[in-house]
């Protein structure tokens, strides 16, 4: 018996080890500060996800998915710090490898739709500054063929002296919610690129804060070169670009969609006519522009004139807003403003960054008015061709306080 009793432990031993061995769970990854990722498919995280990211850094993110094949980057999960005009935590993300065009910048919790390149190479990129807060973003990349990448996916490099581009599901159904497309046409060197929407049929917004197309002159998604910013049921004008390249991006949200669009392209020869729409109704003489009679303007008495009334229909866009950066140049001022309420748009160009606007105004006089950073003004002013307001001393500005909001109210309604 004591003889059975020696071989027991030894008989357990070997009965465990006949015994299949359990699966042990799949290890969480871990996220570095960018990195060389090829293949099918994969993640990509800020460094440490999902714990909070470093300050101070700089991480590059360069896929390659399988030649003949175009990269498709989804946005799991993004929560970076939040700034209307993303200028201090971001993720950039481009076509292609260094030197592509960039296809969108992303800050705050907004997720936007599905990112497509037009070859097999994307690069991601993740910049944040010395104060963090959130967690970082995690997405995955995917390989998809050119021309079956399903509806929720669009946009792509266009090169072919005319065509076509329209939104997901067109025209069977609504686009989807949280989309994101960017179309680059590319046309020869010698030529310009002509854009006309045959329907168009975008969630309506006064602002189109939430779905919309933006069209810019270049290759990149550039506020200093859009053209103009679409929403609504009415196509817009024809558009002819200013050099060989034009981008097209889509946004919509994550709430209400609608018809979509399909518009087309053609190539035209430089020669002709170019015009650009929308077209600018209210310019500056060029004697305000010049820089010697402003130097003359500058160094007169500085006094607005005139009440929020009778400016009203006198001036091109009026607003209320935060000054968040002035920078002086030259005998000028450039400022930006953060969007709290628009009056009269006019021909300013919006820039948006989730739900934040902003305007950038220049201060032709930079003491005069004087803007101050961190106050709030009412602004009016009219509105240069490169869409920027253009401050005059004799402007009308004054600091905003709720109970001019009644007023302001009444005058948006008020027939110029």
């Amino acid at each position: 018996m004591r003889g059975a009793g020696a071989w027991a432990p030894l008989c357990l031993l070997l009965a465990a080890a006949a015994q299949p061995s359990r699966p042990q769970p799949p290890e969480r990854p871990v996220f570095t500060c960018g990195g060389i990722l090829t293949g099918e498919s994969g993640f990509i995280g800020s460094e440490g996800f999902p714990g909070v990211y470093p300050p101070n850094s700089k991480c590059t993110w360069k896929i390659t998915v399988p030649e003949g094949k175009v990269v498709v980057l989804n946005f799991r999960f993004i929560d970076l710090e939040s700034d209307n005009l993303c200028r201090y935590d971001f993720v950039d993300v481009y076509n292609g490898h260094p030197n592509g065009q960039r296809i969108g910048r992303f800050c705050g919790t907004f997720r936007p739709g599905a990112l497509v390149s037009s070859g097999n190479k994307m690069m991601v990129q993740m910049i944040s500054d010395a104060n963090t807060a959130g967690n970082g973003f995690m997405a995955m990349f995917s390989a998809a063929e050119p021309n079956e990448r399903g509806d929720q996916y669009c946009g792509g490099l266009l090169e072919r002296p005319f065509g076509s581009f329209k939104t997901p599901n067109w025209p069977d159904r609504d686009y989807p919610a949280g989309v994101t497309c960017v179309w680059h046409i590319v046309a020869p060197k010698n030529q310009l690129i002509e854009l006309k929407f045959e329907k168009f049929d975008v969630e309506r917004d006064n602002y189109c804060r939430y779905d919309y197309v933006a069209v810019f002159n270049g290759g990149e998604i550039n506020d200093a070169e859009r053209i103009g910013k679409y929403c609504g049921d009415s196509p817009p004008a024809p558009i002819v670009s200013e050099r060989n390249e034009l981008l097209i991006q889509f946004l919509s949200d994550l709430s209400l969609t609608a018809d979509g669009f399909i518009g087309h392209y053609k190539f035209r020869p430089k020669k002709l006519p170019a015009t650009t729409a929308p077209p600018v109704t209210t310019t500056f003489p060029v004697t305000t522009t010049s820089l010697k009679p402003t130097v003359a303007l500058c160094q007169q008495k500085c006094r607005r004139s005139g009440t929020l009334e009778s400016n009203y229909c006198l001036s091109n866009f009026v607003l209320a807003g935060t000054v968040i950066t002035t920078i002086p140049r030259g005998g000028s001022l450039h400022a930006t403003v953060s969007i709290i309420n628009i009056y009269k748009e006019g021909n300013l160009a919006i820039q948006q960054a989730g739900k934040n606007m902003s305007a950038k105004v220049v201060v032709v006089c930079k003491q005069c008015p004087l803007l101050r950073r961190g106050l709030n003004y009412i602004i009016m002013g009219q509105v240069g061709e490169d869409g920027r307001g253009k401050i005059m001393p004799n402007s009308f500005i004054m600091m905003f306080k709720t109970k001019n909001q009644k007023l302001l109210d009444a005058l948006k309604n008020k027939q110029c």
